[in-house]
């Protein structure tokens, strides 16, 4: 689970100009790196996702890339245009039914999603 630091915030202030950086963000950033690493997008919530991977070991690897990656990034933008993301991981068996994911390994990874500080795993 991940979820965008700060997305209600920058809504209120640019609700086309933060949508545009969001979906540019994931189309250069994110999918590319979630395809990568063996995962599968099964929501986008505008300012976060769910994702699954077939392997425990790969959604380990992807929110380091994903720092990586947006620290370049971040570096090339102003301030107020900045991304961070609290990311939360679980290694556990979901239940797949059609296009979402349940059980007790999602409820943890959006647990410790909530736990994580700005920018953090």
């Amino acid at each position: 689970m991940s979820d965008v630091v700060g997305y209600s915030g920058m809504m209120a202030v640019d609700e086309n100009g933060t949508l545009t950086r969001l979906k540019a963000l994931r189309a250069e950033v994110f999918d590319p790196v979630i395809e990568r690493h063996g995962g599968r997008i099964f929501k986008n919530t505008g300012d976060g996702a769910l994702v699954e991977f077939s392997s425990a070991l790969k959604p380990c690897r992807l929110p380091w890339t994903y720092k990586e990656n947006l620290s370049r990034r971040n570096a090339l933008l102003d301030d107020e245009h900045h991304v961070l993301l609290r990311i939360g991981i679980s290694l556990g068996d979901v239940i797949i039914d059609e296009d979402d994911l349940y059980g007790n390994g999602v409820n943890i990874a959006a647990r410790m999603e909530t736990l994580a500080e700005p920018g953090e795993i």
